[in-house]
């Protein structure tokens, strides 16, 4: 019996930013893969209102099921309570907050139960989260507590780099206490994990970033290279990764970006992201590691500024969902029938 099409779930984020807005304009922009079916997870009038002020034509369908998704139209399942459009107020709002994580919810339930191949979140604000009574310092965790994943961690793709992260959403002088070797390790099994079987790099070649400037310079400049990087990267060696490193940060993202790496391991939050920002503000995309399915989301976030506007650039999210159809192709055909 021949498989369904693929079925991409998106959800609006968080509606008193961007979220909404760069929706509509990816999905009505004629730049996405025309084979899956696209649902969003959030407030029929609000995406409408959305669509308006954007000025783009999008015909929204709002379906009971995510197995409705189908034709032309865009399915769309409203789980929250919004029924009027709130829309770009550009401040924090926890009605609003809680209402988009609401929409994440509802998405990850059809992902676990086999109905979504890839969900695809549009941006949250963290203080809002926390407003609305979410103990979560961002998206990575609370899908990982939904989805009971044990480990998780960031990757981001844009600009040729693919970079993972060891640590996440920390402050740096926390984010510095909690680099371990047993933590590092964690992050370059689900990195090459993830190229072998979502990117189709058969040997993954890894290269892992120093904490310090010139990675410690031989214990002058920081012993952490020396007491908890380096025993990570020789563990993994010896369980047949093709793992090197420390390097320092400011060498390392070159030699990745001229082929010599098929990625590289940050040791926080900054490292990895300024690069690729760098090379792809308007096309960068974060994948989550550790999922029991594909997610992805744009790599910005709900821009309260600019979100009254209506002038978002929809790059991001258009280069997410499309890494997301992709990613569940290759997917899909790696896993056994």
């Amino acid at each position: 019996m021949p498989s369904r099409r693929l079925r991409i779930g998106i959800t609006m984020g968080d509606p008193a930013g961007i979220g909404p807005e760069v929706v509509v304009r990816a999905l009505a922009g004629g730049r996405l893969p025309r084979s899956p079916n696209f649902v969003v997870y959030g407030s029929p009038a609000l995406l409408r209102s959305a669509a308006r002020r954007a000025g783009v034509r999008l015909k929204i369908a709002p379906v009971s099921d995510v197995r409705a998704a189908a034709g032309e139209a865009v399915a769309c399942i409203n789980p929250t309570r919004l029924r009027r459009s709130r829309a770009a107020t550009g401040r924090v709002d926890a009605a609003l907050a809680r209402a988009a994580m609401q929409c994440v919810r509802a998405a990850v339930r059809d992902a676990l139960a086999g109905e979504l191949d890839a969900i695809v979140t549009a941006p949250i604000n963290k203080t809002g989260l926390r407003r609305a009574g979410y103990p979560f310092p961002g998206h990575t965790e609370f899908l990982a507590a939904e989805a009971s994943a044990p480990r998780v961690a960031m990757m981001f793709v844009g600009g040729g780099l693919r970079v993972a992260l060891a640590t996440i959403h920390e402050p740096l002088e926390h984010a510095v206490t909690t680099i371990t070797p047993r933590r590092i390790l964690a992050v370059i099994e689900l990195f090459d994990d993830a190229l072998r079987r979502l990117f189709g790099i058969a040997a993954p070649r890894i290269g892992v970033c120093g904490l310090n400037p010139h990675a410690g310079e031989h214990g002058l400049m920081g012993r952490e290279e020396a007491r908890r990087i380096a025993p990570a990267i020789n563990k993994a060696r010896r369980r047949g990764l093709h793992v090197t490193g420390p390097l320092p940060a400011d060498t390392l993202f070159p030699r990745h970006r001229l082929k010599e790496f098929d990625g590289v391991v940050a040791m926080y939050h900054d490292q990895g992201l300024i690069p690729v920002k760098l090379l792809a503000f308007n096309s960068g995309v974060n994948v989550t590691l550790g999922l029991p399915f594909v997610r992805t989301s744009p790599d910005h976030g709900t821009a309260y500024d600019i979100a009254p506007r209506f002038t978002a650039h929809p790059g991001s999210m258009e280069a997410a969902i499309r890494l997301a159809a992709r990613l569940a192709r290759r997917r899909r055909r790696s896993r056994p029938c």
